[in-house]
């Protein structure tokens, strides 16, 4: 009865996913039906440079089990069958001996909305597909956090649980993304231009953390998955 009863549930997630526009009431809704049934998901999202995965690996710690998005969309983008995609869609020079030009990929899509969107139709279904499979093989756990960097832009907020926004002061993150790709101010700023804005990331959210020191976005990972553990038991 429990098994059918969920499947009935993913279901109407399925559904919902496919409602436009920013539905905070309908992801509330849908949060009373999941509450008994599935392992529950917890959105982790914000710009680039404010440090998503650090914070995911802090709730690694805790016992979490975590899906990095674009870790894993980077393996299904170096499969075969998905290159064959992106060359039909992009061209010959964004695919070269098998492999993704990732470096003249970045640079067609980032000063480009409409080949990022083009880009995007092609790898989130696939990685939506995969995590879905991840799910199934850690429905035991109490929640899972799924990190994704444009989850409000495709919508996968509204099969969340709980969201949490990372933001962190603009000096750092450029501080941060020229250490870590060692890109140019133009570049990250035009990186920074084509995602939403942090208000915006926050004014859908469940819960804020400001991740400037470890120390301190610490105290606050382990206060959020307090208050989140203590909401589902």
């Amino acid at each position: 009865m429990r098994s059918h009863f969920k499947q009935y549930i993913i279901a109407i997630q399925t559904e919902i996913s496919k409602i436009r526009g920013q539905n905070h009431f309908v992801r509330k809704i849908f949060k009373h039906f999941k509450k008994y049934v599935m392992t529950k998901i917890v959105g982790l999202t914000g710009g680039i440079g404010s440090g998503k995965t650090t914070v995911a690996k802090m709730f690694q710690e805790l016992g979490v089990p975590i899906y990095i998005a674009d870790l894993e969309a980077r393996t299904i983008t170096n499969q075969p069958e998905t290159l064959q995609l992106i060359e039909q869609q992009f061209g010959s020079a964004v695919v070269q001996n098998g492999q993704l030009n990732r470096e003249a990929m970045a640079e067609l899509v980032f000063s480009n909305p409409e080949k990022l969107q083009q880009l995007n139709a092609i790898i989130h279904p696939l990685v939506a597909n995969h995590f879905k499979e991840w799910l199934k093989e850690n429905e035991n756990a109490l929640f899972v956090v799924k990190e994704v960097a444009i989850l409000f832009e495709t919508k996968s907020h509204l099969s969340c649980d709980y969201v949490i926004t990372v933001t962190a002061p603009i000096e750092l993150k450029l501080q941060r993304l020229k250490t870590r790709d060692h890109s140019t101010d133009e570049q990250i700023k035009k990186r920074i231009n084509n995602q939403w804005s942090d208000q915006q990331r926050i004014e859908l959210s469940d819960f804020i953390i400001e991740n400037s020191t470890i120390k301190s976005t610490s105290q606050q990972v382990n206060k959020i998955y307090k208050n989140i553990s203590q909401s589902l038991q």
